[in-house]
């Protein structure tokens, strides 16, 4: 895409949000309008197609924090030019490249510093020969999610992963050009990309009309891609889930995001992981927790309850007098993630309170509760109401 394509296009606009929206909001604005019009969603729905190719390149420059800068300053700088971009020329009227005016360009003295790296950046800058390099735009990143469940998350596990997202186009190997012909350079500008003109004491050029600022010009377009030598296709990938991940977290698969432009390296994928709870156990960071039901009598009296873990069980100790709600540490049976740290089994013992007493039951307790009259369980609350009496 050329500059002038780049810089004319509106990416909050494309994605709902202000100017001033935070990197979150633009994350959760793509993310609802990608799921929206995700091609799995919407087979054959080309305004949907349309639709999620726009807000992932909007995306891309968006939360990128360098590429997003570099976009505000020029809409600063050039003001939104509505359907004609930010001040590049539409009917008659002829536009400049500041990125030449700006630029620092070889045989040129002096510049505007920043501002010319800004500009630079977004329109490429002049040199000697007077020729122009596109500059390479890194691919967007791409992201998806996955679902697992619990014991998957903590052991780790391999997916595989269907994907629909642009990619570099496999018909025409992403030249654009229809397979048996090659793009060939644009005569207009002999290949730079920039035409120049005159205007007063002033020498200043723009993107060329002909062939959109690419330099080339594609006579038999690939029927795929359209020429743009992206298309949406659908591929398979394994992931590799690593042990311990937590709920919410994103595994980068670096190279895996959308294709870059004139040579430049791909985007990367972002898998989020969501994680389904477990019927028994909980986690607190590396460690697992549980809660286990005892009786007013294992508690008292103390002794040896089975616990369940993800591997088997194990046997846990509960001393004479144990209250209820009190957690018990196994140690090394949490949690073991990739760099070896290892977590723990947090057993949390909770009374369990019959519904219903047969008579046996009931003439026994209500025994031991004569026995224990002089055992007050509450003595600072008693002592309270005695003040109050």
């Amino acid at each position: 895409m050329s500059a002038r394509e780049w810089i004319g296009k509106d990416f909050y606009r494309e994605l709902g949000v202000s100017s001033d929206a935070s990197a979150d909001e633009i994350k959760k604005a793509y993310r609802k309008l990608a799921k929206e019009n995700h091609p799995d969603a919407n087979a054959g729905n080309a305004e949907a197609e349309k639709k999620f190719k726009a807000v992932s390149e909007a995306y891309g420059v968006l939360s990128d924090s360098a590429k997003r800068k570099e976009y505000d300053e020029a809409r600063r700088l050039f003001g939104s030019g509505g359907p004609g971009g930010f001040g590049f020329p539409g009917g008659g009227a002829g536009g400049t490249d500041f990125g030449d005016i700006f630029g620092n360009a070889a045989g040129q003295g002096g510049g505007f510093g920043g501002l010319g790296d800004i500009l630079g950046g977004l329109f490429g800058r002049r040199g000697a020969a007077g020729a122009t390099a596109n500059r390479a735009q890194r691919g967007a990143d791409v992201e998806t999610d996955v679902r697992i469940d619990f014991v998957e998350a903590v052991k780790g596990a391999t997916l595989p992963l269907r994907l629909s997202s642009p990619a570099t186009c496999a018909t025409c190997g992403g030249n654009g050009a229809k397979p048996g012909t090659t793009p060939r350079t644009c005569g207009t500008c002999g290949g730079s990309g920039l035409v120049s003109r005159s205007q007063g004491a002033f020498a200043f050029s723009e993107p060329c009309r002909d062939c959109r600022g690419r330099g080339t010009i594609i006579d038999n377009p690939c029927g795929e891609c359209g020429g743009e030598g992206i298309s949406t296709r659908t591929r398979t990938l394994t992931v590799r889930i690593p042990a311990g991940v937590d709920d919410d977290q994103r595994i980068r698969l670096a190279g895996q995001g959308e294709p870059g432009r004139g040579g430049a390296q791909p985007g990367d994928l972002y898998v989020r992981v969501h994680v389904a709870p477990h019927a028994v156990f909980g986690r607190s960071g590396n460690d697992l927790t549980i809660t286990v039901p005892v009786s007013f009598t294992e508690l008292a009296l103390g002794g040896t309850i089975t616990v369940p873990t993800l591997d088997g069980k194990v046997s846990v100790k509960v001393p004479p007098g144990t209250a209820s709600g009190r957690v018990l540490r196994v140690r090394g049976k949490g949690i073991t993630k990739r760099d070896g740290t290892q977590g723990d089994l947090l057993v949390t013992l909770q009374v369990a309170v019959p519904a219903r007493l047969d008579d046996k039951a009931r003439a026994a307790l209500e025994s031991y509760a004569e026995a224990s009259a002089q055992h007050d369980p509450r003595p600072e609350i008693t002592a309270l109401i005695r003040e109050r009496s």
